[in-house]
């Protein structure tokens, strides 16, 4: 029984050893005819758009193809601007590392040719509903002169032109085109908490606060100033949150101001101690809250209030709800009118 019993173990080993090489060699196989090891191509080392420099010189636009969205950088007489934004500008520094990435991306090794792997690496055909990235540069023909579906993996960029089924790590790098309002400009205002000496609130109903604070105070200092002197804090943060609402400043869109279609609702103008006076009217508008911005140029301000105006004249910024309610609360949320002194008063019969 011993004897047999030793033979029937030799026998299974023997077969699961057998079954791991078959499995092995599956496996190797499977990898081999995916094509997911780096392999060394002709391409290599070489420019991804050797091409660039003409398609770029004759660019009438830039199309991005996302999935989920699309979106044109359109360029006019005034440069270039968001397709949809009324003409606002996009941001310099984004659309050059753009056209300096696709004019210096070189092929690296090529990875798989299997189309259910490329939306691992950000490369399925977004048109399809791929994870990747189409990159197309038209001309004022309406031609494409460039085009590049790219995508990330961790810290490579990985590339292939349309109609190929070939993927390829590139060297080099892109900028991030999956938020079409990361491109505009939006970086309006720079102002420091302590550089905030006072603030003047209108709210919804007509009511009025001057709030003010000396220099060198903390944030949470401000008190109503004259002729408010005698009216009463709800809290110190209720007051202090309107009061430094326009260092946090960060619009997630805009529109020209010639569009908005109803009256402002609020008021809200912040003094700054070298001079400098920015007047905000907050909108609520059916397609969200929006504010427009005016500078006062001052004293040592003037410089900054001219700077505000050219990005901010003539365009309203969107705010989320909860920034917008920050430039819009009612009086009565922050302060508490003095209570009338009845001592001296008659008595009633």
């Amino acid at each position: 029984m011993t004897d047999i019993r030793l033979r029937r173990r030799v026998r299974q080993v023997q077969v699961l050893g057998a079954l791991a090489g078959l499995l092995t060699v599956l496996a190797f196989v499977v990898n081999i005819g995916g094509h997911d090891t780096p392999q060394s191509t002709e391409r290599m080392g070489k420019l991804v758009l050797p091409d660039f420099a003409d398609a770029r010189a004759d660019a009438a636009e830039i199309r991005i193809t996302l999935a989920d969205e699309s979106y044109t950088l359109i360029n006019g007489p005034d440069g270039w601007t968001l397709e949809g934004s009324g003409g606002y500008p996009v941001r310099a520094d984004r659309l050059a590392n753009l056209a300096g990435g696709l004019g210096e991306l070189t092929w690296g090794e090529g990875r798989t040719r299997d189309p259910g792997k490329m939306n691992r690496i950000g490369l399925g055909d977004p048109r399809e509903g791929g994870t990747g990235a189409l990159i197309e540069i038209v001309n004022e023909a309406d031609t494409v002169t460039a085009s590049l579906i790219t995508g990330r993996k961790g810290a490579n960029v990985y590339a292939r032109l349309p109609g190929e089924a070939q993927a390829f790590r590139v060297n080099g790098d892109l900028p991030p085109l999956y938020n079409h309002d990361a491109w505009l400009d939006l970086d309006i205002i720079d102002i420091h908490s302590d550089a905030v000496s006072a603030v003047r609130l209108f709210d919804a109903r007509s009511n009025s606060l001057y709030l003010q604070r000396s220099v060198g105070s903390s944030d949470r200092s401000f008190r109503p100033a004259p002729p408010y002197q005698d009216y009463r804090l709800v809290s110190r943060i209720a007051a202090s949150t309107p009061a430094l609402a326009l260092t946090r400043f960060r619009p997630i869109g805009v529109k020209p101001a010639s569009k908005l279609t109803t009256r402002p609702v609020g008021r809200h103008i912040t003094e700054t101690h070298d001079g400098l006076e920015v007047d905000l009217q907050a909108y609520k508008e059916p397609d969200g809250y929006f504010v427009t911005l005016r500078a006062i140029e001052a004293g040592e301000g003037a410089q900054r209030g001219s700077t505000i105006n050219q990005k901010a004249s003539g365009w309203a910024f969107e705010l989320t709800e909860f920034d917008w309610n920050e430039f819009t609360p009612a009086i009565s949320s922050i302060v508490r009118p003095p209570v009338p002194d009845t001592s001296d008063s008659p008595a009633q019969p």
